[in-house]
């Protein structure tokens, strides 16, 4: 079936399930999405913050919910897509963007941290591809025109490729997310789901004020950064839309590098 240029970029009548979208790089996918014509459902600790979702409804004219869910509990991520479609809410785009840091030298690094951050960062990742995967499969393929039943987008990392400093279980947790991407794009693929990841370089978000304020660690990455520059968020407005639509519907398993050149180097 050959799509229209325009089209192929068009999330229209899409809706987005997006975990981690209440600041940063989660922020601006889920608004770039929702610029793009998707509806997105916000999964957030609590309703405190609403930013992300007062944005997309008042300023785009979409779409938006928050529901609340602890990723680090098993249960409460297999509720998400129940209650969701309980509600009337069929989600087809799953973006997995919440994670954690924690950083200690590895010969003290506490059981509590490597827990928490597994959890949060992988368990939580799987967890909600199994649901909304088991979720796609059940639905009837003749549904769907294109042959696409629905589409997956997790956050991995340098530390995907890399070991990093100070951070084994982000490190682990991100070098799980690539590996676990590639598993389920293996199986799913050929059945109508997309799954790809990408991997930020260093982004000028909260999650690295620690490194922005070492003046040494921040020139040492400045220099090896071939765009001569941290990231910003909105640099992932643009690879998002391509992995949610039509236009990167035979890109399967990848992990798509969002670093201004760092891995190049």
């Amino acid at each position: 079936m050959t799509t229209s240029f325009p089209s192929l970029f068009s999330l229209t009548g899409k809706t987005a399930l997006v975990t981690g979208g209440t600041r940063g790089i989660g922020q601006a996918m889920a608004i770039a999405m929702a610029e793009a014509g998707a509806d997105v459902v916000l999964v957030q600790r609590d309703e405190s913050n609403t930013s992300t979702h007062d944005d997309i409804v008042r300023r785009i004219g979409r779409k938006a919910w928050i529901h609340v869910a602890d990723l680090s509990d098993r249960e409460s991520v297999k509720n998400i897509i129940p209650t969701l479609l309980g509600k009337g809410v069929e989600p087809n785009i799953l973006l997995n963007c919440a994670g954690i840091q924690r950083r200690h030298p590895s010969e003290t690094f506490p059981d509590d941290d490597w827990d928490e951050v597994l959890k949060v960062n992988l368990t939580s990742v799987f967890a909600l591809c199994r649901e909304f995967g088991d979720y796609l499969l059940a639905q009837d393929i003749s549904k769907f025109p294109t042959g696409q039943r629905g589409t997956i987008i997790n956050i991995a990392s340098l530390l995907s490729f890399q070991g990093g400093y100070t951070v084994p279980a982000y490190a682990a947790s991100k070098g799980g997310v690539a590996q676990l991407t590639k598993a389920l794009s293996n199986e799913w693929s050929a059945k109508g789901i997309n799954v790809n990841a990408i991997a930020p370089g260093y982004i000028d978000t909260d999650m690295n004020m620690a490194l922005i304020n070492d003046q040494n660690r921040n020139q040492a990455i400045l220099a090896r950064i071939p765009a001569g520059r941290w990231g910003r968020p909105e640099d992932f407005k643009g690879v998002v839309i391509f992995l949610a639509s039509e236009a990167s519907r035979y890109v399967c398993g990848e992990l798509v590098t969002v670093d201004g050149g760092w891995m190049g180097r």
